[in-house]
């Protein structure tokens, strides 16, 4: 009987959205881990529990971030949901972290044509990232779960990280014995050798075939239903809400400003600006170890 209420509403669904210009919305919240940064702070005698905080509070303003998502048959835009802050709080390093924790800009994905095209502001310059689609080789798990009234199914991928995607970087253990400090005290320091990385992550996707579009928030795709909660390493994406036929439609259409590049191209182009900057601040404060980057404008 389970599986007939389904069918009859799958089939409900496909026919409405075959009658008319289909469009949905759907919102997602996102937060990513930041325990490691918190135990890091937490050992570091030079921070303050004043400092702590307010570190604290500027990461939470990073990790935890609202998106929605407007979507139909064949496209959707992805962004983070527009939010007013007061005078000052959102500087240019700010700005900065937030693009790399998966905020900023618009992300344009096309089912269709596999591609998608994400603008991105960094170092005060427009890049315009064009690129294919994650092949992502989903694995369909038997284990099932409802979403905000909607049943769901799991299916797992491996998928490689991007370097610019920081969500998933975290300190290095500065632990280290100091045999291996002295023979590494006269190498240049690049930024990426401060943090772990890791090359690749087990991704867990929940979609539900009740809305059967291959669509999903950010660049994730290729289920045979709308993804309504990813598990992406230490981030984990929910939806809250989803409306369907929405009556203010959304333009669907990839953004246009910026210098075009593929995602490989802006990675390089951000590692080497941020290796730069390290180098910078170890030359004028004569800093050689601490946090990898500091967290703030």
């Amino acid at each position: 009987m389970k599986k007939l209420v389904l069918t009859f509403a799958l089939v409900i669904t496909t026919i409405q959205m075959h009658a008319q210009e289909f469009q949905g919305m759907a919102v997602y919240e996102s937060k990513t881990s930041t325990s490691d940064f918190k135990n890091r702070m937490q050992g570091n005698r030079d921070i303050t529990p004043e400092m702590q905080k307010n570190m604290e509070e500027r990461m939470k303003k990073m990790f935890e971030k609202t998106f929605i998502l407007n979507f139909d048959k064949s496209a959707s835009i992805y962004k983070e949901e527009e939010k007013l802050d007061a005078p000052g709080q959102e500087g240019g390093g700010m700005r900065m972290m937030s693009s790399m924790m998966g905020g900023g800009g618009t992300f344009y994905k096309n089912v269709k044509s596999k591609t998608y095209t994400v603008d991105k502001e960094f170092m005060g310059k427009e890049f315009l990232i064009k690129d294919s689609l994650p092949d992502l080789k989903w694995k369909m798990e038997s284990e099932t779960r409802v979403i905000g009234g909607y049943n769901c199914f799991k299916a797992t991928a491996v998928r490689p990280v991007s370097k610019t995607d920081f969500r998933n970087f975290r300190p290095k253990n500065q632990d280290k014995p100091e045999t291996v400090k002295t023979e590494d005290k006269d190498k240049k320091t690049s930024f990426m050798s401060e943090i772990e990385m890791p090359k690749e992550v087990t991704v867990t996707a929940w979609y539900t075939p009740e809305i059967p579009l291959n669509q999903g928030p950010e660049n994730y795709w290729g289920l045979p239903g709308l993804i309504l909660e990813v598990n992406d390493g230490k981030t984990t994406i929910l939806c809250s809400k989803v409306v369907m036929n929405v009556k203010d439609k959304a333009q669907i259409k990839e953004a246009t400003n910026g210098k075009v590049v593929s995602q490989k191209e802006y990675d390089d182009i951000v590692v080497k600006k941020m290796e730069e900057m390290r180098e910078m601040r170890e030359k004028n404060r004569g800093n050689g170890g601490g946090m990898p980057m500091r967290i703030g404008g």
